[in-house]
């Protein structure tokens, strides 16, 4: 019995939260470990394996480089990961965007069936997973030889990682490129609205999340509110579908059932009424605080305190009731 990691696509998140959160599900199963990762052949791919070696729990960091690999597309790395799958019993990978569309490639080359979004690990053969936007749990024992599956990351505890400088815990281990099957390109790229601005946090990672509605009325309107909650709690800023649909913030900013998944220490929402499609986005956040002046919105059957009020008067005096009160942390 052995379990290979697919790290999360790019270099640059290969040892990030996502990957691993993907590794410390791997840890539950209990079979030693191997990560793959694949980039271009450069420093930064050097670098990401380096980092890799070091992440406890792990045994061998397999690698490919190659020129198509700098920024994959799901066919080529499904391809890959095809080639070196029949040594393992358990396949995991993060559910994040990229691999909700690699695995599917990789199950159909493989010939078995993904599990999708597992958020326990009973036992190698017996997983838990979420079905209907996160409405049900169902166990399931699979019978195929290779557990394939890709894991919520907010639902496992990371694994830990070696301090830079320190011996790198794992065997690094180089696998053939494959050729570039050529089935898909990107075509253009644009960067999320808080790229680089101001060090605010990702949402993924961030500690602290504010989200707001389409009840907030406006675009300039959830500017105008959460921007500076978010600056005051050092907090990622977030958004419901409704909300992306209606122009009041990017798709990068998007938590929810086709969007991203967080599970920060501290949930905001404001202006949003809780449908099940974003619930399944933000259900395991630590703290919910909701702030809706629709008594009866679902988004108050989850949160932990809240205040029923206008967004638009609420949101002012919280500011002023937090003065110079430190941000989320630890």
């Amino acid at each position: 019995m052995r379990s290979l990691v697919l790290a999360e696509r790019g270099v640059f998140r290969t040892t990030g939260p996502a990957t691993l959160a993907a590794a410390g599900a791997a840890a539950r199963i209990g079979a030693e470990t191997d990560l793959l990762v694949a980039g271009a052949e450069d420093g930064y791919l050097e670098r990401a394996v380096s980092e890799a070696a070091r992440i406890q729990g792990i045994s061998n960091v397999l690698f490919s480089a190659a020129a198509h690999y700098a920024d994959p597309s799901p066919e080529n790395i499904a391809a890959l990961a095809e080639s070196a799958a029949s040594r393992y019993s358990h396949i995991l990978a993060p559910s994040t965007a990229f691999w909700r569309s690699a695995l599917p490639r990789l199950a159909a080359l493989l010939g078995v069936a993904q599990i999708s979004d597992v958020v326990a690990v009973e036992s190698p053969e017996i997983f838990t997973h979420s079905v209907y936007s996160g409405s049900a749990l169902v166990r399931v024992r699979p019978s195929d030889a290779i557990k394939l599956m890709t894991v919520r990351t907010s639902a496992f505890k990371p694994a830990a990682r070696e301090e830079e400088g320190k011996e790198e815990r794992a065997r690094i281990v180089r696998i053939p490129a494959l050729p570039d099957q050529a089935l898909s390109r990107i075509v253009s790229r644009k960067a999320g609205e808080d790229e680089g601005k101001g060090g605010r946090p990702g949402l993924t990672a961030a500690r602290a999340v504010v989200t707001g509605g389409r009840g907030l009325g406006s675009a300039e309107a959830y500017r105008r509110l959460l921007e500076p909650l978010a600056e005051r709690l050092g907090a990622a800023l977030g958004a419901t579908r409704a909300a992306v649909d209606s122009g009041f913030a990017s798709h990068d900013r998007q938590i929810g059932q086709t969007g991203k998944t967080v599970a920060p220490r501290l949930y905001v929402a404001a202006g949003l009424s809780g449908a099940i499609q974003h619930l399944a986005g933000m259900r395991d956040s630590r703290i919910i605080v909701a702030i809706n002046s629709d008594a009866d919105a679902p988004i108050f059957q989850v949160a932990d305190c809240g205040l029923v009020a206008d967004a638009a008067s609420a949101i002012p005096e919280l500011l002023e009731a937090l003065g110079d009160a430190p941000h989320i942390s630890g």
